[in-house]
């Protein structure tokens, strides 16, 4: 008679014994108390696993949870594919043309349905139910890999063009596809174990699609409510608009683009595109009449100042002068910024700028005195007066750029009529395919991997190592007040990731196992195989992507 084989498994300062054939399902199950939310991945000696995974020696397992990066985006991924999956069981085969999750809003994504039927609430409600039953029997989700050529046959057959161009494109042999009943997909990225996890989420009807509600990071177990935000919805629909009429509305469609030698073509459309933008801004500042601040707020990597720079040369075309004026230059004396719960300073608050000073000096402008303004001086960590007078006279307009740009506490001595508020940030619109999309913080983080080592000699794993941070100062004094804008402009390049991937890709892989961004930097390496490169040679001087790759005409 055999003796069982044992593994010896060190789970966090524990150390624990199980036998060989055990999922890491059961050992989740086993310390799942010690959580305070449910386990859904497993980072198995630095390797990221799905939890029906079984051992396959001694090693050391993390366990990640709903309220985990990975966790997170893997309950939004497996949320899509019960959602789709429904709508096949409630509608059938024959009915869709196809679902295609566009991009988000808020917490949840704006989806569009096209089929035999008009999408209607009724029909929601049904698929609604639908979903909640598998999640009440709790279909497992199965993981399978299959023979490329049979995966690209079956998504030909289909009708799912998009993964089948996509697959044309792929160096391995083999594919993975998820499986919830009788429906199989593809998706980039891990998935839950099964349906019983997605709990949380609402379906409902909006503008001509509808939107799937999910929950935040920080609080798996509650849905949030909705909040509309017609002015992003409608600057991420424009950008939809840009990508059909471009025909890149995904990976595989900007693949074949480069492939057939059109991105010159491309490039040179798409940032005539944005100038035509830039323009409209600028005439729409010169119509107002009375606007002396255009104030630019948006977050990380957005490329407001490229964006200024820009919107100031039209804005000279337009018969006005205008001068660019950083709100960093008020930052307040080192020894006086506040800090944060960490005991580190908080650059990204309000009180880390002197808002009196800022006031005085914007107020007595607007009244025609002479001011002299300050610039900071990074390195002393000191503001400083080096003669940098200014007057405004009767075509001056002052070009403001900072994260509280649409914050009125910034600006409150300042009539509101007298400024123009503008969002700025790169809302990613392109997709891997229908049923997968880009994450717009992915796209502004590449930017900023690439920006940080070429001007700072940062490393990847130090820029990511601040992500976080920098995310909340987003969510706290930029993402509130965006719906104020008075325009939004999105930054994003159809064609920018394939200029970033060779830059950022030795970044990536510079990132040790050890290190604690190791698994983030393993699934931007895996989002990256998908792009074919270009290099920077037909990019304009002026292009926003150029304030990250270098090579831009501007002082940026």
């Amino acid at each position: 008679m055999s003796q069982e084989t044992y593994y010896q498994v060190k789970i966090g300062d524990k150390d624990c014994s199980y036998p060989k054939g055990t999922t890491l399902m059961e050992i989740a199950k086993d310390v799942q108390k010690d959580y305070d939310a449910p386990i859904v991945l497993a980072i198995v000696d630095h390797k990221l696993s799905e939890l029906f995974r079984t051992l396959e020696g001694d090693c050391r397992i993390e366990f990640e949870t709903l309220k985990g990066h990975s966790g997170h985006k893997a309950y939004k991924r497996s949320a899509c594919l019960l959602m789709i999956k429904a709508f096949y069981d409630v509608l059938g085969k024959d009915s869709i043309h196809f679902i295609k999750i566009e991009f988000s809003i808020g917490a949840g994504y704006f989806c569009r349905y096209e089929g035999a039927l008009v999408l209607t609430e009724h029909i929601l409600a049904k698929v609604k139910a639908r979903m909640e039953e598998i999640v009440k029997e709790d279909l497992p989700i199965q993981k399978g890999s299959y023979p490329l050529e049979q995966i690209m046959r079956q998504c030909r057959e289909s009708g799912m063009k998009d993964k089948e161009r996509l697959f044309r494109y792929r160096r391995g042999s083999k594919v993975n596809m998820y499986t919830l009943g009788d429906y199989q997909d593809y998706y980039y990225g891990y998935m839950l174990p099964s349906a019983g996890y997605i709990t949380v989420f609402d379906l409902f009807k909006y503008e001509d699609g509808m939107i799937l509600q999910l929950p935040e990071r920080k609080a798996p177990d509650v849905l949030p409510p909705f909040k509309d935000m017609p002015h992003l919805f409608r600057t991420m629909w424009s950008a939809n608009v840009w990508g059909e009429m471009m025909r890149i509305d995904t990976v595989g469609a900007l693949n074949d683009s480069i492939g057939e030698g059109r991105m010159n073509e491309i490039i040179l459309v798409q940032e005539a595109l944005q100038e035509s933008r830039i323009a409209e801004i600028a005439k729409s500042i010169k119509e107002k009449g009375n606007r002396k601040f255009v104030m630019i707020a948006g977050p990380s990597s957005s490329g407001k100042t490229t964006f200024s720079h820009r919107l100031s040369i039209q804005l000279i075309a337009h018969g006005m002068r205008p001068h660019p004026i950083g709100v960093d230059d008020y930052f307040k004396n080192r020894e006086d910024t506040p800090l944060d719960e960490e005991g580190n300073y908080d650059f990204e608050s309000l009180g880390a700028i002197d808002v009196e000073g800022f006031n005085r000096d914007m107020t007595a402008l607007l009244q025609g005195e002479t001011v002299q303004l300050p610039r900071f001086n990074f390195k002393t960590g000191q503001r400083e007066y080096r003669g940098d007078f200014l007057k405004l006279g009767p075509e001056d307009i002052l070009v403001i750029e900072g994260i509280h740009g649409l914050n009125d506490k910034l600006s409150y001595s300042l009539p509101p009529e007298s400024k123009f508020r503008i969002y700025i940030s790169a809302l990613t619109t392109l997709n891997v395919d229908e049923h997968n999309r880009v994450p717009t913080t992915d796209a502004r983080l590449i930017r900023r991997m690439v920006r940080d080592y070429r001007t700072r000699g940062a490393s990847a794993s130090r820029t990511m190592n601040m992500w976080d941070s920098v995310r909340r100062g987003e969510e706290q004094n930029i993402f509130p007040f965006q719906e104020s804008a008075d325009a939004m402009f999105n930054s994003a390049l159809v064609y920018e990731l394939a200029v970033l991937k060779p830059l950022v890709e030795p970044l990536l892989f510079g990132i040790p196992k050890e290190d604690p961004c190791y698994q983030e930097a393993k699934r931007l390496l895996k989002f990256l195989e998908y792009f074919l490169s270009i290099d920077t040679e037909h990019i304009p001087k002026n292009s926003i992507v150029r304030e990250f790759v270098g090579g831009s005409c501007f002082d940026v």
